[in-house]
């Protein structure tokens, strides 16, 4: 698989899933600011819908391999802050698909501003003894073909 490098630009300028969202009222803290552990909600989320428009449904996942995905580890670089009713796209790229685990590169942006940069391992378990599984081969399989996307890395799929 082709590496796939974080930018510092535009999102959409490089290869990688866009997702928007909202600001509301609940992710912000008093001064009407996004709370900085939002940003990993604002991620997790993109990530969610990255895998949905690869044709990855998690609870079939579940249900008929034991497989689930969870967070191994983060780290995130705050830029600048998203207010309440700001639009965020979140911009997700993988860096590395391994057997059992993935590395994501996502990026918060709000028009042309760099919110946030996030690094998140997540990796595959089964889901009853919670312990290392490889990724099923399907799954790996749409993973390596990525997101069907258009031409501004938004999702096409109508679910």
């Amino acid at each position: 698989m082709r590496g796939m490098n974080m930018s510092t630009s535009q999102p959409g300028t490089e290869i990688g899933f866009t997702w928007p969202i909202r600001v509301y009222y609940e992710d912000t803290d008093a001064g009407g600011i996004v709370f900085y552990a939002n940003y990993l909600k604002f991620f997790e989320r993109a990530r969610t819908e990255w895998l949905r428009a690869c044709g990855v449904d998690q609870n079939r996942l579940a249900d008929e391999a034991d497989a689930i995905f969870i967070v191994r580890s983060t780290a995130v670089d705050y830029r600048a802050p998203a207010r309440l009713d700001d639009v965020v796209k979140v911009v997700s790229r993988i860096e590395r698909l391994g057997r059992a685990s993935v590395d994501f590169a996502q990026e918060a942006w709000r028009d042309g501003t760099l919110l946030a940069t996030g690094s998140i391992r997540v990796g595959c378990v089964d889901r009853i003894a919670l312990r290392p599984a490889a990724i099923p081969p399907p799954v790996l399989a749409a993973l390596r073909r990525g997101p069907n996307v258009n031409d501004r890395g938004l999702s096409t799929d109508n679910d």
